[in-house]
């Protein structure tokens, strides 16, 4: 019990102080997985939208794939953009590896389905007859995806707090194509691995404190964007 709150106590000395590096590592944490949501969502949202609302041959094997890949396992994603990346891989010219781009690329891989997934569920979840009357009045397929988007926007914002709470708590890939090198590539997660083998548990139970306050206030943002102007009678 002891060391447990010995691990508070220096979470809150980390953050009182100003450690250098510990503020290094948080700001690359947040810097890496907040880049890979929004690339996810990019990647994501129009995806679910065509999955949800067009049909075309193979549509249900997609979705089955999209599906598939919400429970990827990080290692698996990890070691394939690291076979990608690496001196002798079809993308090793790029020297993109045990580098922050890395990490970000491993990242938008493992979270870009689980935006896809919620990002489907949440059109699917639409009134059909809302994108009917909205083609009826003479919109076009842009103008059509953009307000189906504000109807569902309850459900993407779902998405994208589950596809950065995916990113943010990853540790596997980033520490193969990132490498953990200090004051580069480690971020929190890493950094936690490697006190904890190297004994010093007060210190990653400091980091895994710092973690949590930096992923709540993340989704703090989130679902203060996701529930403005919602009140409940």
């Amino acid at each position: 019990m002891d060391w447990i709150l010995q691990g508070i106590k220096e979470a809150i000395l980390l953050l009182l102080h100003g450690d250098k590096e510990v503020i290094g590592i948080t700001l690359l944490t947040l810097r890496v997985s907040c880049t890979a949501t929004l690339i996810s969502v990019l990647i994501g949202v129009p995806i679910g939208y065509l999955l949800a609302f067009y049909n075309f041959p193979g549509r249900k094997f997609f979705v089955s794939m999209v599906n598939l890949g919400m429970g990827f396992p990080p290692t698996v994603v990890g070691l394939w953009v690291f076979i990608l990346l690496s001196r002798n891989g079809p993308l090793g010219d790029w020297e993109l590896l045990y580098s922050p781009v890395a990490i970000i690329i491993a990242q938008a891989i493992i979270a870009s389905p689980i935006v896809m997934g919620f990002s489907v569920a949440a059109f699917q979840q639409l009134n059909p007859k809302i994108r009917v009357q909205i083609l009826s009045l003479g919109a076009s397929q842009l103008q059509l995806m953009f307000l189906l988007v504000r109807e569902a926007w309850l459900g993407l914002m779902a998405a994208v707090m589950a596809g950065f709470g995916g990113v943010i708590s990853e540790v596997g890939a980033s520490m193969m194509v990132g490498g953990n090198i200090r004051g580069e590539t480690r971020t929190l997660t890493t950094a936690m691995v490697m006190e904890v083998s190297k004994g010093q548990e007060d210190l990653a139970i400091a980091l895994s404190l710092i973690l949590l306050c930096l992923a709540y206030l993340v989704v703090v943002v989130l679902t203060m964007n996701q529930q403005r102007g919602r009140t409940i009678q």
